[in-house]
């Protein structure tokens, strides 16, 4: 559990800030924000070295009351859109770094752990982590392992786990908002590049993987899946632009 309020602005900045953009998370939140908080207490992390900010996107329901129980910020997005919630926690992120951590994810302390050695390298820009699910279909499985491959190849960050320097950030002027889904895909590519031009690199750690809902193969058929993917080879532009084609992320089922 968070313990106590996030400092005030007159406080010096916290190392890291922890951004969870959340949308209807009510039966998430909780166990999210509390592993968040248990990961850094492991991982040997002070309150004061960093804080939590939960971004409500538009929710009906009590995931804002859930969070701020708990202690964290809770800051509002009132367009729902994944990237323009990322924004919302980035921009009013106190921290010199800043971490992305969906709603349905769970770092442990191992993971916070290979995060802050990776920070301490004055050569890293940021970068994320590869994935674990469990309880996933044959077809889902096969995708988190493929995804896995092209994240490690690539230095390409899922958004359930990407980290970077505030000054990255604000210099790339955060997510793409014309992307309804990627938007962590384009980022990680305008990152690399920007990363390069600074002499500096991104990592994807690898030795302890994100621990991330599959709850994809359990609201939705193999089926509406395949549907789902023969949209983006039909749309391969309209598709990340246009929420009514990217159901799986806007349908609102949870």
């Amino acid at each position: 559990m968070i313990h106590g309020p996030t400092a005030s602005p007159r406080q010096p900045a916290p190392r890291l800030s922890v951004v969870v953009p959340a949308y209807n998370e009510s039966k998430l939140i909780e166990g999210c924000v509390n592993s968040v908080a248990d990961a850094f207490e492991f991982a040997g992390v002070a309150e004061a070295d960093y804080e939590l900010v939960v971004v409500d996107n538009q929710s009906s329901d009590d995931t804002a009351v859930r969070a701020a129980t708990l202690g964290a910020r809770v800051v509002y997005e009132p367009i729902r859109q994944i990237a323009r919630a990322r924004n919302r926690g980035g921009f009013a992120a106190r921290g010199r770094w800043i971490l992305f951590v969906d709603a349905d994810s769970w770092p442990d302390g191992a993971l916070i752990r290979d995060l802050f050695e990776a920070i301490d390298h004055p050569n890293t820009a940021g970068g994320g982590s590869l994935m674990q699910m469990q309880g996933l279909p044959l077809l889902l499985r096969l995708g988190v392992r493929v995804w896995n491959r092209i994240s490690w190849w690539l230095s390409w960050a899922a958004g359930s786990f990407i980290f970077c320097t505030r000054d990255a950030f604000e210099a790339l002027n955060g997510f793409d908002e014309s992307l309804f889904v990627g938007e962590e895909i384009d980022f990680s590519r305008r990152l690399k590049r920007h990363a390069r031009l600074h002499g500096q690199r991104l990592v994807i750690l690898g030795n302890h993987p994100l621990r991330t809902s599959g709850r994809k193969g359990e609201l939705y058929s193999q089926k509406e899946i395949l549907t789902m993917g023969l949209r983006i080879l039909r749309h391969p532009r309209r598709f990340f632009r246009d929420p009514n084609l990217c159901t799986l992320w806007y349908d609102g089922r949870r």
